[in-house]
């Protein structure tokens, strides 16, 4: 069973996420031959206050 986890900033309506969804599932079935109904996403939406992300250092 695929299951794919998707971490992003919030702000995405459940329409994009639905299509976002249905085109991981297309790719794991074309390519991994996975079965549709045993694809699993989970998105996981944060505040970007929530995600520190350091500069890059020299």
């Amino acid at each position: 069973m695929p299951f794919v986890q998707v971490h992003w900033y919030e702000g995405r309506s459940n329409e994009q996420k639905a299509e976002i969804a249905k085109r991981i599932e297309d790719a794991l079935v074309e390519v991994a031959g996975a079965q549709p109904e045993h694809c699993w996403v989970k998105f996981s939406d944060s505040a970007k206050s929530d995600l520190i992300i350091p500069e890059p250092r020299d």
